[in-house]
């Protein structure tokens, strides 16, 4: 990947007046983050919305801000955009301590082709998109790759612990818990439905136990009639 900057520049405006910040092309943004005051910041809106497509929750982001003699290091935490024009309306930058390490949460890339997908009546199931991951602000990985096509076989998985996390990363998540499994359809369909059936003999019983002194009712009151 590129390296990742975007210039910026100090902003006294705030509040409700940042909208003519928005019509001359700037997008409000703050930075924050280590003890240090927030600071109020634009950058120009078409390089922000470039950069934001190439940029994930994970990304370090070299901030060169107008006025400061070195750059700040910085990842994205929240964007906000009009729902109706997709406008950005504004972006909070996190300032991070390089020689810290940071908790996130990273997603999963599936790539390649299961070949026991080509086998009868079997599916591919994904169980999660993300893991959580510590490490050091230029360690943090962009995304987290899985081979999908080393399921040959059915009922074949992919656990946590089989993926491969890059030096200085510690992974967070369970790493037993399952990534992705190839497993025959009819039993995929009978997990489902076991459930509701359990539920629905329950429900059954239970109406079976209502019914009893109701009847054992009715017959005592025909007695005494």
């Amino acid at each position: 990947m590129s390296k990742l900057e975007i210039e910026a520049l100090k902003r006294t405006v705030t509040g409700k007046k940042v909208r003519f910040l928005r019509r001359e092309g700037k997008t409000p943004a703050n930075i924050y983050g280590h003890g240090a005051d927030s600071m109020s910041v634009m950058v120009d809106a078409k390089k922000l919305r470039m950069l934001l497509a190439r940029t994930g929750p994970t990304d370090l982001v070299t901030l060169k801000i107008e006025g400061d003699a070195a750059p700040t290091k910085v990842l994205v935490r929240d964007v906000q955009q009009n729902a109706l024009t997709d406008e950005l309306l504004h972006v909070d930058f996190y300032r991070v301590n390089m020689a810290e390490k940071i908790k996130a949460e990273v997603p999963i890339v599936f790539i390649g082709d299961p070949p026991a997908l080509k086998i009868k009546n079997t599916i591919l199931l994904h169980h999660i998109n993300s893991l959580h991951i510590e490490a050091l602000p230029d360690a943090l990985p962009h995304n987290l790759k899985v081979d999908l096509s080393i399921l040959t076989e059915a009922n074949q998985a992919i656990f946590v612990k089989d993926i491969q996390l890059g030096e200085g990363v510690t992974l967070l998540s369970d790493p037993e818990q399952m990534v992705a499994k190839i497993t025959e359809q009819h039993r995929a369909v009978e997990e489902e439905e076991k459930p509701k059936a359990v539920a629905e003999g329950a429900e059954a019983a239970a109406d079976a136990e209502g019914a009893a002194p109701a009847e054992a009712a009715g017959k005592s009151t025909e007695g005494k009639a």
